[in-house]
Parts: C-alpha cells; structure tokens; sequence
C-alpha cells in the first residue's frame, strides 16, 4: 500500500505562485510514476504532469512552462510547483501513484488540496 497526503493549496491571484506537495508513505519502492490531476468544476479529471521514476517528465499543454514537476526521493515527496497561476487553474489537484504494471498494478489517490485562483 502506498499513501498520498496532499499539502500547499489555497487561494491565489493571477500571476502569482504555489507549490503543491505531496508526502508519500508506505510501499513507494513500487511505483512506477507520480502524477498531478486536476479535477475543475463541471469537468473530468485530468493529467497535469507525471513524473516516472526515471525522472521522465510529461506535461499537460496547458501547463507547459508554467508547472513543474519533481520528486525529493529523501523526503518522500513529490512537488508541483506552479507558476504564473490563471484563473482556469482554479481546481483540486491530486496526487496519483501508479505501480508497475506487472508487479506492483495498483493505483493509488491523495484526497486532494483545493486551488483557486482569482482573477
């Protein structure tokens, strides 16, 4: 099992910044990658940016050159820093896990921390 604890949202302006972190605990040798979703009002849940544990990166377009995506292997912590926030941004993010897909296929969810960002 692994657990996710989502830290670092609140409320913002446009144009300014915030950090997201996430701790994790438990079984993290098994995973494959660390993602960021964001879930806006009225819309499905989406990727924001992966990390795998190679320290591949991906990106949502949206975000592309704004968020960053990164991993502290000895605090056990995956952050997204966030910049030049907008007031599309305004969601709750989440952290997500997922296992390697043969040994370990499990998914795993924080319970999200709240963005919002005014314009």
């Amino acid at each position: 099992q692994v657990q996710l604890v989502e830290s670092g949202g609140g409320l913002v302006q446009a144009g300014e910044s915030l950090r997201l972190s996430c701790t994790t605990s438990g079984s993290t040798f098994s995973i494959d990658i660390w993602g960021w979703y964001r879930q806006r009002p009225g819309k499905q849940r989406e990727l924001v940016a992966g990390i795998s544990s190679g320290g591949r990166t991906n990106y949502a377009d949206s975000v592309k050159g704004r968020f960053t995506i990164s991993r502290d292997n000895a605090k056990n912590t995956v952050y997204l820093q966030m910049n030049n926030l907008k007031p599309e941004d305004t969601a709750v993010y989440y952290c997500n896990a997922v296992g390697d897909p043969i040994k370990y296929p499990q998914n795993y969810w924080g319970r999200g921390t709240q963005v919002t960002v005014s314009s």
